[in-house]
């Protein structure tokens, strides 16, 4: 065998899966090597910047602990996607639980926008204000258009990750452009 087809970077996402529940430590690093910039940006539209590395290392570390129980490694993508919904959703309930009731000053802002790395000033005004508008959405409308319209991830795919039917999937994503559109043209952004 050569030594290319040895190399976990040339692999295919499921013959790495497969290395992976034989315990290959290189298979799995090359797995989070591709995955890791997209789950750190779904779980920041997700959740915000709080805690982000914590909430990817979670994503990760439950991803290493149930690849030995994966039965269809070929769905791997939609597995990791959906082990990240449930992260985000652990983190928003654990947060929403330790807001005091009575505690009328606390305001629910979990996505501060963040500052990019480019100077175009009217790009930052644009992403700060889709950052806006992705917070004024429900937890359940946000996941499916950051998920499709943010990710690519295919309607069917975000189907299967959220478990939901595809109807449910498409009426959500309907609504939450909706919504964006409305938000965006409020401030002046459309």
């Amino acid at each position: 065998m050569s030594v290319l087809a040895d190399n976990p970077a040339n692999a295919t996402e499921t013959k790495l899966v497969l290395r992976c529940q034989e315990g290959d430590t290189l298979s799995f690093q090359e797995l989070y090597r591709r995955y890791q910039q997209r789950i750190r940006a779904t779980l920041y539209q997700l959740c915000g910047s709080e805690m982000l590395d914590d909430l990817v290392q979670e994503v990760f570390l439950r991803v290493w602990k149930g690849l030995p129980k994966l039965k269809e490694p070929s769905y791997f993508s939609t597995w990791v996607y959906r082990i990240t919904w449930n992260v985000a959703t652990d983190k928003r309930r654990k947060f929403a639980q330790n807001l005091s009731v009575n505690d009328d000053s606390t305001i629910l802002n979990i996505m501060p926008s963040r500052p990019q790395d480019t100077p175009d000033l009217m790009r930052l005004h644009y992403q700060d204000l889709v950052q806006q508008g992705l917070q004024s959405l429900s937890l359940e409308h946000r996941a499916v258009l950051v998920l499709h319209d943010l990710e690519d991830v295919p309607q069917k795919e975000v189907a299967k990750i959220l478990e939901l039917s595809i109807g449910t999937v498409k009426s959500r994503l309907f609504y939450a452009r909706k919504q964006m559109r409305k938000f965006l043209k409020e401030q002046g952004a459309l």
